[in-house]
């Protein structure tokens, strides 16, 4: 396992170097990538690799905001990447219930406690849920998942994900590279 001295983008290029050689050494072929903007999924291109990036929700900074630009998506499609936008597993009714009401919802426990081994590694966790939840990667298999803490990515782990309605039957195989900040 590699791990960066500090949190952030400055990691995302030694993260996608460790991703690639993992996914060799395994002969895992799905990539889960953290990508608001494109910026990260973009460094996967011409791998070798099915790429499946999933950004924010539409409105995660603003209300009817992208952050994907129509640009973006159309440049990763033409790459063979499949962009997911879609309400985070760990959010969602739960999250506008804190708002609204203030208290502690389940699934923000369960991001809690999964931050606890940094923002990126809860990311990756949540990612290869979703895409599989959304039939972007196989069922049963092994993929690798890249997050990271604010923009860039400094994490990325081997994880066999199981569907959201069997959360806690999802198996980390293997932590890659994470941040020693958290």
């Amino acid at each position: 396992m590699k791990i960066w001295e500090k949190r952030g983008r400055r990691n995302t290029d030694a993260t996608v170097e460790a991703v690639i050689a993992k996914a060799e050494e395994l002969g895992i072929k799905h990539i889960v990538v953290a990508s608001n903007t494109g910026e990260t999924a973009e460094k996967f291109f011409d791998q070798g690799l099915e790429v499946i990036c999933v950004t924010h929700q539409v409105g995660y900074v603003k209300p009817g905001e992208d952050e994907m630009s129509t640009e973006a998506r159309v440049n990763l499609a033409a790459a063979g990447v499949k962009v997911f936008t879609s309400t985070h597993l760990l959010a969602g009714v739960n999250r506008a219930m804190r708002f609204k009401f203030e208290g502690v919802y389940p699934n923000e426990v369960v991001a809690s406690a999964l931050r606890i081994l940094g923002q990126g590694y809860k990311v990756c966790v949540e990612v290869s849920v979703m895409a599989l939840d959304a039939g972007l990667i196989p069922y049963g298999e092994e993929i690798i998942a890249v997050g990271g803490t604010g923009r860039g990515a400094d994490t990325a782990c081997v994880i066999l994900p199981a569907h959201s309605s069997q959360f806690f039957d999802t198996v980390v195989k293997e932590i890659i590279c994470m941040p020693r900040e958290k």
